[in-house]
């Protein structure tokens, strides 16, 4: 792309048109959110420790009653929850597209003798095992999804746990969506980070389109030497809790509670809630 695109660029973009999602399969841009995932800075890839820490406790304890599990963990990113799972009994898969992601979350289970396995595929395409007893999607990744993709990923989780499993979700309420929706556009610049190892600046906008109930953020990286542009772009679906409860009935979850987090004792995020929701049982 050129600077003169970012100014004929269509308004308001259509969504999912200009790109699923951020790289996160690109070697290079994985092995440089791998670094973000760790930070203990700030929790815009994965929470700080501690904050992980008092929802895997929760999880055990809660969702869990502190039985031995199965657990498929969809998004691991590096795998910080399923490491923390697998060190209080349970065993855990976790599936992730992020090439350095899923290298850091095997090379920890080997190092540490960890009962996980990871794998590295889309959640959309990738095998999943059959006789889980828990299902989590957490951290915003739901909304990341087209309905019909989201519906996909749906009944292939119904099909991998056993009768009476569980999905654990952690999806942004719809106001979220909307808010980021209606951000106005901004920029920063960088001697090097996420979007590219050289300087660089990245430009974003945002667009709220309130019939299909979607947030689309596009971000426009501008070498600072040759002033060359790369466009990434990211849409999310936003859903109301009734809404929600519909989409999880439909696909064979009609037992869903809510709740405002993943920890009553952890930070809550008010973009986000958590869901869990129950398979009949045979």
């Amino acid at each position: 792309m050129r600077l003169l695109d970012i100014v004929q660029r269509e308004s308001p973009p259509r969504p999912w048109a200009e790109g699923d999602n951020l790289p996160w399969h690109d070697p290079a841009f994985s092995a440089r959110m791998l670094a973000e995932h760790l930070s203990q800075a700030h929790d815009l890839a994965s929470r700080r420790a501690t904050t992980i820490d008092r929802h895997v406790a929760w999880i055990h304890h809660t969702i869990l009653d502190g039985q031995p599990s199965r657990i498929l963990d969809l998004g691991c990113g590096p795998g910080l929850y399923s490491h923390r799972l697998a060190r209080l009994g349970h065993t855990c898969t976790g599936i992730d597209y992020s090439p350095a992601a899923i290298a850091y979350a095997q090379q920890q289970a080997v190092d540490h003798e960890l009962a996980c396995t990871f794998v590295l595929d889309d959640i959309r395409h990738a095998p999943f095992d059959t006789g889980y007893d828990l299902a989590l999607l957490l951290y915003g990744e739901f909304n990341v999804f087209r309905p019909d993709h989201i519906g996909l990923i749906l009944r292939k989780v119904h099909a991998a746990l056993r009768p009476g499993g569980q999905l654990l979700l952690e999806p942004h309420t719809r106001a979220a969506v909307e808010q980021l929706g209606r951000q106005t556009a901004s920029w920063f610049s960088s001697p090097g980070g996420l979007f590219s190892p050289a300087p660089h600046l990245v430009l974003m906008d945002h667009a709220w389109n309130g019939q299909q109930q979607t947030a689309t953020t596009r971000y426009y990286v501008v070498d600072a030497a040759g002033a060359g542009v790369t466009r990434f772009a990211q849409t999310m679906q936003g859903y109301s809790e009734d809404e929600y409860r519909s989409l999880l009935a439909d696909h064979g979850f009609p037992a869903i509670r809510f709740y405002p987090g993943l920890a009553p004792d952890a930070p809550v995020d008010p973009a986000l809630c958590a869901i869990l929701a129950t398979q009949a049982p045979a």
